[in-house]
């Protein structure tokens, strides 16, 4: 009998784990999508340029460069390394990280689909709110010798790399009449859904999972559900990336994660730093250690940790005045696992089919990396 149960709860898991695949996959494809098309318009050197000085306006062009590039993690970290080592300014390159992983547009819509409006606004207000913080906290600790040491550091093998192919010459209106111009798109959306599978896979997977076999009072209990708001609200921003970091789920993998601890007890500002914390999971972590070395690394998550559990509380407090925070929604799990023929089918099918397209596309015209040690490519003259 208990052998059924586990059984039962395993197959309760999947489909829970299904369920949020079918309702956000048409915006995933439609957000890599849009992302490609961006990186293939601007080169990683025109932003490392722009991002030289530590003053306003290199960060708030950071900011918004994070904002259209990739979402996945690795690829933010990857890019954000690229820059910083070639000359970029400490917080700038920061900033970039925080706005690619929080600011991007599939993040937004994901968030919207699975757990309403007031989270994807409060995302991307929060992600703006991130970068403040972080630009305060690093410049009243700002560590001089570890930068330097930092962009010595010789690094080792290992991680993702990103590298998009990106259209040089003539202006945007020309660029999109080339016949190259749906190839580069093609090739950089496969390279962020071939990075990014694994992490939304295992998103969907330990979702599933905690939704099926974690009882909600075990979650109620954790997050002190039934204590005073001055107990409660804390402590859940706290420990929001604190869970982040131990289920090792990156980027928009951790959206329907989030859905589900929304859905048992944790605080509204508990939500948003477990959201915010996708930048400092485990492997992450090594991932920062391999560039920078292991005291950069550890300086990287007492400043990263410090400025997501303070803009989560922010967030908190200034939603909950504005009467904006939601109500919970105890009937998460089976709103997730209804499947009909209804707007998202015909969106998985419309947008499915230009995933394949481009996967076919990207098949007869793979990416042929010339100059790999600068992280962008020139003009490719292929005819597909």
């Amino acid at each position: 009998m208990h052998d059924h149960t586990i059984w039962a709860q395993l197959g309760e898991a999947l489909f829970m784990a299904a369920g949020m695949f079918w309702d956000v996959g048409w915006s995933l494809v439609l957000g890599f999508t849009i992302s490609a098309a961006i990186q293939a318009f601007v080169s990683t050197e025109a932003m490392r340029r722009a991002f030289g000085r530590d003053d306003a306006r290199a960060i708030a062009l950071a900011t918004a460069a994070g904002a259209v590039s990739s979402s996945c993690s690795y690829a933010s970290a990857a890019i954000s390394r690229s820059l910083f080592k070639k000359g970029a300014a400490l917080i700038p390159s920061l900033a970039f990280l925080f706005a690619s992983t929080n600011l991007v547009i599939e993040l937004g819509i994901i968030l919207y689909l699975l757990m309403g409006w007031q989270f994807t606004a409060a995302e991307w207000i929060g992600g703006v709110v991130l970068v403040v913080i972080m630009t305060m906290l690093v410049r009243l600790t700002y560590p001089a010798h570890l930068v330097e040491e930092a962009r010595d550091h010789p690094e080792t093998t290992g991680g993702h790399t990103h590298e998009a192919m990106t259209l040089e010459g003539g202006n945007l209106w020309q660029k999109l009449r080339k016949p190259e111009t749906r190839i580069a798109i093609a090739q950089n959306f496969a390279m962020d859904a071939t990075m990014l599978w694994k992490d939304l896979f295992a998103g969907f997977l330990i979702a599933g999972v905690l939704a099926a076999f974690v009882p909600n009072g075990l979650w109620e209990a954790l997050f002190l559900k039934d204590t005073s708001p001055w107990v409660h609200v804390p402590v859940n921003a706290l420990l929001g990336p604190l869970i982040a970091v131990v289920t090792f789920v990156c980027s928009i993998g951790n959206v329907p994660m989030a859905a589900v601890l929304w859905g048992s007890g944790i605080s509204f500002g508990g939500v948003l730093a477990f959201l915010y914390a996708d930048l400092i999971v485990i492997p992450l972590l090594d991932v920062y250690r391999r560039y920078y070395g292991w005291r950069m690394a550890s300086y990287i998550f007492a400043i990263f940790y410090a400025t997501m559990v303070l803009a989560g509380l922010l967030m908190d407090v200034a939603f909950t005045a504005l009467g904006l925070v939601p109500p919970p929604d105890p009937n998460i799990r089976a709103e997730i696992t209804n499947f009909s023929l209804n707007y998202t089918f015909w969106l998985n099918l419309i947008f499915g089919a230009l995933a394949v397209y481009f996967f076919w596309l990207n098949r007869w015209h793979p990416m042929q990396h010339s100059h790999p040690q600068h992280g962008e490519h020139n003009e490719h003259h292929h005819h597909p």
